[in-house]
């Protein structure tokens, strides 16, 4: 994914697709990660104010931030809502014009600002393993619950930290995001230096698939192969 200043910087991008009706920033998303296309959009390309907000193309106004439309829907009053709306992280509204996503193989978003990895939860965690493998810190996120596009691309693009979420229900309905995945965003250079966490973990037998060691078995011996 990466914001542009202004549209002609979008529409410059190689092989580019604009959509010609509304979607979802999760749509657009999806049409990266599930069909390997190249898509560029600006806030009046997304279908309402809750999309344009994270992405900093729209909204982030006071109509926005009381939640009226959220309330009664996903919260039970107004106040719960606008709580959740100010918990939401998001890109400042005024820099960016338009936004792309492509898959990271084309070279397209050349650089992107973040890459975003849909993956089991059993892999997320050698991913962040990876993430901790050099240089360790201890990894924290939060859930913002619906909308929890802002605790990953929203996060990830306006903190530049590693982005954790539970992809929401509009993810997974609007989306298409299978029931057993996850969803990390991070900057290009934190992917790097997880992956080469990984190959070193790899080295160490720690890989995808984890096999089952059995739950009435002596762990001592399949510990002693990592711990000695």
């Amino acid at each position: 994914m990466k914001l542009f200043e202004t549209v002609e910087e979008m529409e410059a991008v190689e092989r580019i697709r604009r959509p010609s009706d509304i979607h979802t920033a999760d749509q657009i998303v999806s049409m990266a990660s599930r069909l390997n296309w190249t898509v560029g959009i600006t806030g009046a390309d997304l279908v309402g104010s809750q999309c344009q907000a994270v992405l900093g193309l729209g909204a982030q106004d006071d109509e926005w931030y009381s939640g009226r439309h959220m309330a009664g829907v996903w919260f039970e009053t107004e106040d719960d809502a606008a709580t959740h709306q100010a918990a939401m992280d998001v890109v400042p509204v005024g820099r960016y014009a338009a936004m792309a996503v492509s898959p990271l193989a084309t070279g397209r978003l050349d650089p992107p600002d973040i890459a975003m990895v849909y993956a089991n939860p059993a892999q997320m965690i050698l991913l962040i393993n990876g993430l901790q493998w050099a240089g360790y810190k201890k990894l924290e996120w939060g859930c913002v619950g619906e909308s929890a596009c802002a605790d990953s691309w929203g996060r990830a693009l306006s903190t530049g930290e590693p982005s954790l979420s539970i992809p929401c229900y509009a993810e997974r309905r609007y989306g298409g995001v299978p029931d057993d995945e996850l969803l990390m965003a991070l900057r290009p250079n934190d992917l790097v230096r997880a992956i080469d966490g990984m190959e070193a973990l790899s080295g160490n037998g720690l890989r995808y698939p984890i096999p089952p060691y059995g739950i009435q078995s002596d762990a001592r011996a399949g510990l002693g192969v990592s711990y000695g």
